[in-house]
């Protein structure tokens, strides 16, 4: 039966059990085709990156169109999808399209030193405490009157307690938990649209994603990206490595409750880890086995006892750490790779994981067709051998890709990806 002459349906079934046969390393009917293709969205629909994230429904339509035109396994939009949250509560870690960058300048993470480095006492003390009244005030504007709350330890006074509260609400703390809880609720009207357009989705036969459930990174990540940053956590690493792994240990603990109790939630068995500072170029192999691999390694076995997936993207090249994820449990996790020799990865890794990527985004943006056939060719016949591959861009993000270019890479997956 022709791929046209089926029901949504029945393509839904299939590319379901296509992703699910190569993230548990068998072998399916072919390679599936995961695109995320975020901001190529908006150049196809020929507006500004700023309306395609500000216009959901827009958003949607052009996520449908590339989906039927280009027929993947599975597609993404834009992530984060939705600035008005961040923008609610004056997010000092992110810039978005017309927000602090140009209209057609993709969302960027801005990295800052949110905790100073003799601060790890009053984390490790007293962790909860810290965040609220500390670390959030300086994450968010609209959040700097919670600096002027009593010490959240007050609360166990009970009733008393909450009186004591009572004068705080007329002023500046007040405004602060009003703007918090519209904030809180502008996500959970994302939340509905979203598993609205998901429904959508599946109803053109495309249901399964290989991103998605709870969104945790190594700690060592958390501590970089979000608290110290990249100056900071290398400094530590020096002057007060003790502190370092004790406040690793309990941002570990923190972060696996919570995509534990997501991914039930939610009833997605799956983590996605994208991970920043553990690649060859960053660290030395010393000082990755003592600050970043026992730590990754342990949550990502914690992870799959508890049933859940991770889908972990090995941002930057890997190649110097393969023999460490080799580790990892057989058939249990999904490798994204960026910049690791993708030919390498199999060879080392081909029998522990499924292996995601591939296609480098350049080829996608200048061509010419024939290298992108002859590429994605042996991307099927090296790296697909034995089923346990996902066809994917490099980066997932498809900003700047020629539709034409992307539409031969999809053609010639289906042409040489079959078994």
């Amino acid at each position: 039966m022709s791929e046209e002459s089926k029901t949504p349906e029945v393509l839904g079934a299939e590319r379901t059990r296509r992703l699910q046969d190569a993230m548990q390393l068998k072998q399916p009917d072919r390679v599936p085709l995961m695109m995320s293709i975020g901001y190529m969205l908006a150049d196809m629909g020929g507006i500004s990156k700023q309306e395609l994230l500000e216009n959901p429904d827009k958003c949607q339509e052009l996520l449908e169109k590339a989906a039927l035109e280009f027929q993947p396994d599975a597609i993404g939009g834009p992530m984060p999808a939705d600035p008005i949250p961040y923008l609610m509560l004056g997010d000092r870690m992110t810039t978005w399209p017309g927000h602090g960058v140009s209209p057609d300048t993709q969302y960027q993470f801005v990295e800052n030193e949110f905790m100073k480095e003799d601060e790890y006492d009053a984390f490790l003390d007293d962790p909860t405490d810290w965040v609220i009244r500390t670390y959030l005030p300086r994450a968010f504007k609209a959040l700097e009157p919670f600096a002027q709350m009593p010490p959240l330890n007050q609360f166990i006074s009970g009733s008393y307690f909450l009186g004591n509260m009572g004068g705080f609400v007329s002023g500046p703390l007040g405004d602060a938990f009003r703007t918090f809880a519209k904030a809180l609720q502008a996500v959970a009207d994302q939340n509905e649209l979203m598993m609205k357009n998901q429904k959508r989705m599946e109803a053109l036969g495309f249901g399964e994603s290989v991103i998605g459930g709870a969104t945790i990174t190594a700690p060592f990540d958390m501590m970089s990206d979000a608290l110290r940053g990249m100056r900071g956590i290398l400094l530590d690493i020096l002057r007060q490595p003790e502190k370092l792994l004790a406040a690793q240990e309990k941002i570990a603990r923190y972060e696996l409750e919570f995509a534990i109790n997501a991914c039930k939630a939610m009833g997605v068995p799956k983590a996605f880890l994208p991970l920043h500072r553990g690649s060859d170029g960053f660290m030395s192999i010393k000082h990755f086995e003592t600050f970043y691999w026992p730590q990754l390694k342990s949550m990502l076995e914690t992870l799959v006892d508890n049933g859940i997936t991770p889908v972990v993207f090995y941002e930057g090249c890997w190649d110097q750490r393969l023999e460490h994820l080799a580790q990892l449990p057989k058939a249990k996790t999904v490798g994204y790779f960026q910049a690791s020799d993708i030919f390498k990865v199999k060879e080392v890794l081909g029998d522990t994981m499924c292996i995601a990527g591939g296609m480098p985004n350049s080829l996608l943006a200048a061509g010419p067709v024939e290298e992108i056939r002859a590429h994605t060719k042996k991307l099927c016949e090296v790296v697909g051998r034995n089923g346990g591959f996902i066809m994917s861009t490099a980066v997932g993000e498809m900003a700047g890709s020629n539709p034409e270019f992307v539409k031969a890479w999809a053609d010639a997956t289906r042409e040489y990806g079959t078994y």
